[in-house]
């Protein structure tokens, strides 16, 4: 039975995503939510048809006739692209894979304590984007944020004190908020995560590891 996706993101980054006005890692966990979200995917499609109008009603810039021939003589130089066979991983998304790999077997995974790994994905400096492997039952150490935390589910659940996560969900988590998250016992809960600034934990421990792990 496939699971119907209750969590998603806000219209603001749904607007920025169309904009473009995002930092890269932000933009690649909403990219990676829209290919797994039919509401979301709608939601775009129609920011993307009002900024379509809009740029309809700028100003235009003239070329010259040769303009087209040019740009058509350099496509036939380039030649045929080179066929490329894809074996995808069904955990991740399309957007993903140019960021990790065809499968989770690409993953280089680093351990940060309590059989919790990740992979921190190489992006622009304005975000962090990272994958998450946590054993199933596992808690994450609480804590709270000093910016924006977004976390899409990509196997397994996860939950805490604003509800229940699963594949697709997408949890938006801004200073405010202060939560405990608990992987689901019946698999073990892989996401992508995004931040835009450190982590404030509670724990000593966590504290005093978070430089080296970059959280």
């Amino acid at each position: 039975m496939t699971h119907s996706i209750t969590h998603h993101l806000t219209d603001d980054l749904i607007l920025g995503y169309s904009a473009g006005t995002l930092p890269e890692a932000v933009n690649l966990i909403v990219a990676t939510h829209v290919s797994l979200c039919d509401e979301c995917r709608a939601a775009l499609a129609a920011h993307d048809t009002v900024g379509g109008s809009l740029l309809d009603q700028g100003t235009t810039a003239a070329v010259s006739d040769a303009c087209l021939d040019k740009v058509m003589a350099r496509i036939r130089q380039s030649g045929a692209p080179e066929r490329i066979t894809v074996h995808s991983d069904p955990v991740l998304p399309a957007p993903l894979r140019d960021y990790v790999g065809n499968s989770l077997a690409d993953v280089k995974w680093r351990p940060v304590g309590m059989g919790v790994k990740q992979a921190i994905l190489k992006t622009s400096s304005e975000a962090t984007a990272r994958l998450l492997y946590i054993p199933a039952g596992t808690a994450v150490p609480d804590h709270g944020h000093n910016g924006l935390e977004l976390t899409l589910v990509l196997q397994g659940a996860f939950s805490d004190e604003d509800g229940t996560f699963r594949r697709g969900d997408v949890e938006v988590a801004t200073d405010a908020v202060e939560h405990t998250p608990i992987a689901d016992i019946s698999q073990d809960c892989i996401c992508l995560a995004v931040t835009d600034a450190p982590l404030r934990f509670k724990g000593l421990l966590p504290r005093l590891a978070q430089p080296f792990l970059g959280i």
